[in-house]
């Protein structure tokens, strides 16, 4: 497309008003050049004339954008990818020892890897999980170390020891509760895995044996429990919409339906079932920098826990979200964090979520905007449908 040419200024001198001072209207160049009716002495004189008596300061021009380019984003900018634009985005992470080297998971057996940051991205081949009867949803990934895990639906699990440069496909029981939704590397061949049932299961020996960690699923416990209070637990048969991990463990999950959610720490046998505080029902949920809980329920709304660690008491907070749901909140230190929904929503906060302002400059973005990861205080991306990936700038 052809950037836009400098327009030339056409003054013309009407006889009744050559012997007034003339000041000539904004033009699209700070030096466009008279008409040729007018000649150049001429035009002199009465510039510098109209200036003695009523300067004038020109606004200064900037080309317009061109049609196929993005906006800049305040503190983001898009990342181009060579997928699909059907694709959505699910889970990102990198080798910590190696801060270049990353990897980035989405739907349509999407992989793809970076060796420079996360600034371009290339297709990644696994041969273990290219099968021509499945096509891989691969929702997780986490490194620790060299070690990483990645997880995927239909079951899928694949392990590397050597930072992603080879990985091999780890056999699953057919008995799997669920689908595996969250995998996290906890230390040298250790991982622990969630599926969307409730199940928790750690290894220690690179995948080969897994141990549960809680001793049925939610639906079990649910159903068991009928009489403990929780709106909506009866016969629950449901799965978990979104599963959450604290940096020290802890859980939170919300419900299929979105009525309740769930807890859980390490050492409990059953995850912990909570009503929800607020009349919406819930969209997603998740920690806060300074341990406590962040809440989103649908039709745009955002409610912060009273004080630290695990509760019922929610306070809204106020955010400009234009009607869109927003999906998703990630913290880059205690007191920063950005929130990320439909639509291009994109809002920040600078005071722990007390108050938010909106990123207008994202509005334009014709995606939903699901994750919000933060790796650490100067990395960050945002993961969205469509292949949309914004990197942050800071």
């Amino acid at each position: 497309m052809a950037t836009s040419s400098t327009a030339l200024l056409h003054l013309v001198i009407p006889a009744s008003r050559r012997r007034r001072h003339l000041v000539p209207r904004a033009a699209h160049s700070e030096s466009a050049p008279p008409a040729a009716s007018v000649d150049r002495r001429r035009f002199i004189a009465h510039t510098a004339a109209a200036a003695a008596v009523s300067p004038l300061v020109l606004p200064r021009w900037t080309p317009a954008a061109r049609a196929d380019e993005a906006p800049a984003l305040s503190e983001w900018e898009r990342i181009f990818l060579p997928i699909d634009s059907g694709v959505v985005l699910l889970d990102i992470a990198f080798v910590p020892d190696d801060p270049s080297h990353g990897f980035l998971l989405g739907t349509r057996q999407t992989i793809l890897e970076t060796k420079d940051g996360g600034n371009t991205w290339f297709p990644r081949s696994i041969p273990s999980a290219e099968d021509e009867d499945f096509n891989y949803r691969f929702n997780s990934v986490s490194f620790k170390g060299r070690e990483g895990w990645i997880i995927g639906k239909p079951a899928i699990l694949l392990h590397t020891s050597d930072a992603g440069e080879s990985w091999e496909r780890i056999p699953l029981s057919a008995q799997l509760p669920g689908n595996m939704v969250y995998i996290k590397a906890t230390g040298e061949q250790s991982a622990e895995m969630v599926t969307d049932e409730g199940a928790i299961y750690v290894t220690s020996n690179r995948g080969y044996n897994w141990k549960a960690a809680v001793q049925e699923t939610v639906s079990a416990t649910l159903n068991r429990t009928v009489s403990s209070g929780i709106s909506g637990a009866s016969y629950y048969t449901g799965t978990f919409n979104t599963v959450n991990r604290s940096a020290d463990g802890r859980y939170v999950a919300v419900s299929s339906r979105g009525n309740f959610y769930l807890t859980w720490e390490p050492g409990q046998p059953f995850w912990q079932p909570h009503n929800r505080a607020v009349a919406r029902r819930i969209q997603n949920m998740g920690w806060r920098a300074d341990g406590g809980l962040w809440l989103l329920v649908r039709g745009g709304g955002l409610f912060l826990s009273r004080g630290t660690g695990i509760t019922e008491d929610f306070e809204e907070v106020q955010v400009q979200s234009r009607g869109f749901g927003i999906l998703d909140v990630g913290y880059r230190s205690q007191e920063e964090a950005w929130a990320a929904g439909g639509s291009g929503v994109l809002l920040k906060t600078t005071n722990g979520g007390k108050s938010w302002m909106r990123d207008k400059a994202a509005d334009n973005i014709a995606a939903n905007l699901y994750s919000v990861k933060f790796l650490d205080d100067r990395k960050g991306f945002v993961l969205g449908n469509d292949g949309v990936l914004l990197r942050y700038l800071g």
